[in-house]
């Protein structure tokens, strides 16, 4: 995922709630969201190239969802996908299943936000490797630090806290805000060192690198869950819509 905004019993009805778009190369083979075969009884995209998932749940009552982190060069060939990590934590087997500190440090850096054992996390590995637990709030990161205020992220969580103001009837209501392409408007000030050019939309459109797909998770107080994927093509146009239904062990 390259933005996404995440709150955390924030609402009386939506334990829950996540909204993000991924961004990647048009070009890099995917395969759309399903429930995967095997143990773990996982609900996710899957990326065909490296495999793993960019973002996803279990119906064990797990939800781990990922962001490259940037500012700290360009990805290092031969490292392990940040996908497989996610696909670990999400049936809770193989090598990534509880990384160690050392583990997370060999993969190229990134944010991510973990539900396992009924408590959320947050971890990263830059500049060095941290986890920390999460309380209920709002919270939102793209490709840099947790929170940071770039401007996609904030009007992002600002969208969410709009849909759970009022009621938060649809979830999948949040997808419309996941389309905004348009940029921010930017004070004029003095030159930035940010790892993003601060004038990035939510939604990006671009032949070559843009959004590939926009996803809403929504849980509520009973466990009752849904997961939608909206995916578009290499001219931004929504290509296909999956929605699943899923259930929690809270």
């Amino acid at each position: 995922m390259c933005v996404l905004a995440l709150a955390f019993d924030e609402h009386p009805r939506w334990r829950l709630v996540l909204a993000g778009n991924r961004d990647e190369l048009h070009a890099r083979p995917a395969a759309p969201l399903a429930r995967w075969d095997g143990a773990g009884r996982v609900l996710a995209g899957r990326d065909l190239q490296s495999g793993g998932t960019w973002l996803g749940v279990s119906e064990a009552g797990r939800l781990a969802v990922v962001t490259n982190l940037r500012g700290y060069g360009p990805p290092e060939a031969g490292r392990p996908s940040r996908g497989l990590l996610l696909a670990d934590l999400l049936t809770g087997d193989g090598d990534y299943a509880k990384p160690s500190d050392e583990a997370l440090d060999g993969f190229n850096p990134f944010n991510l936000f973990a539900f396992i054992g009924g408590e959320l996390a947050f971890w990263t590995n830059r500049p060095k490797s941290e986890r920390r637990v999460l309380g209920p709030g709002l919270y939102g990161a793209s490709n840099g630090p947790l929170d940071a205020p770039w401007p996609k992220t904030v009007r992002l969580k600002a969208a969410l806290e709009a849909w759970l103001a009022a009621d938060g009837e649809r979830p999948e209501a949040l997808l419309g805000a996941l389309v905004d392409d348009q940029p921010p408007v930017v004070q004029a000030g003095p030159p930035s060192d940010a790892p993003e050019p601060p004038q990035t939309p939510i939604f990006i459109r671009n032949p070559r690198y843009g959004t590939r797909c926009s996803t809403v998770v929504a849980i509520d107080s009973d466990g009752r869950g849904m997961i939608v994927e909206r995916r578009y093509d290499a001219e931004g146009a929504a290509t296909g819509e999956t929605a699943l239904a899923f259930g929690w062990p809270w």
